[in-house]
């Protein structure tokens, strides 16, 4: 195990904050401070720059930080090298996922990997496609589920599946008769959008560039970081959204809302995301492969 005082050290110059430190390690937040000064004491040095309510890390501070996480990877990689001679898969696994993925996609598939590895527990962050991978590029997960397409070239992206978005609207909207929707269409219309960051809304804006369409030349009425309030507002009749077609399966059977096939069609890929050259654990190689079999597109 490492130092427990450079634990704490390490996240708290994470967080930058000792109120967040304690809270992620369930630790007072006195006792947070004291393990830092211990550190403090130990290098005979100060560690952080402390002014009125915000700490930044010293020059001494930058050095430590930058050794505690190899440190704290190599032990971690120590301890789960030695569980495994075990021959069990079992342990914390740290995943992300966009909105999307995360609640239409992913809950059916953790369940399923929980009952063939009963001792996993798995811990799941949800946020926006953007969030997800900088918390991939910084260690905080293992690995992540997508919607868009990746930024960070230290990151690497296995396409899982494809995706369509469609063009949803109450079933008594004047649109609700078309086959199919022209991006054009979409500006005469008052239209209801996802946050920036999300995944959704970067496909979506660049499917309208490409089509000669400026995103900004649309009526937007909202801006929404939820796919369910997006779904309610729609259903309200307070304009159009586009969204995933497995995001509105239960809204199709009942007829709540209606799905109109963009012209041409809209596909994207969901993707799989990790740091390549990164230790992979038994358990985190099981769940890459079990990801791979559940969705039948194999990893590079």
């Amino acid at each position: 195990m490492a130092d427990r005082r450079l634990q704490v050290f390490y996240t708290v110059a994470k967080q930058l904050s000792f109120t967040k430190a304690s809270e992620l390690l369930f630790m007072t937040q006195p006792a947070v401070t004291f393990q830092v000064k211990q550190l403090e004491e130990q290098f005979n040095t100060r560690l952080f720059e402390r002014s009125h309510s915000k700490i930044s890390l010293t020059p001494a501070g930058e050095i430590a930080m930058e050794y505690a996480e190899r440190i704290l990877n190599l032990s971690g990689e120590m301890e789960t090298r030695i569980g495994e001679m075990t021959g069990q898969v079992g342990g914390t696994l740290l995943l992300g996922a966009s909105t999307t993925i995360a609640e239409y996609l992913l809950p059916r598939m953790l369940g399923e990997f929980k009952n063939a590895y009963p001792n996993v527990h798995a811990r799941l962050m949800v946020a926006n496609s953007e969030s997800i991978a900088e918390k991939v590029l910084d260690h905080s997960l293992d690995a992540g589920l997508i919607e868009t397409s990746l930024h960070h070239p230290q990151l690497h992206a296995h396409a899982c599946c494809n995706d369509e978005l469609v063009l949803i609207c109450a079933p008594q909207h004047e649109l609700s008769q078309q086959l199919s929707i022209a991006p054009e269409q979409l500006a005469l219309h008052p239209y209801i959008t996802r946050e920036a960051g999300s995944g959704t809304r970067e496909v979506v804006d660049d499917f309208l560039r490409q089509a000669g369409v400026a995103p900004e030349d649309l009526d937007v009425v909202m801006e929404l970081g939820s796919p369910e309030a997006i779904k309610g507002a729609v259903e309200a009749g307070l304009g159009v959204a586009i969204m995933s077609r497995a995001s509105i399966v239960k809204e199709l059977k009942l007829q709540d809302l209606l799905a109109i096939p963009l012209e041409p069609r809209l596909i994207r890929p969901l993707s799989l995301i990790y740091i390549p050259g990164k230790f992979r654990s038994r358990l985190l190689q099981t769940f890459l492969d079990f990801v791979d079999s559940a969705l039948r597109c194999p990893l590079d």
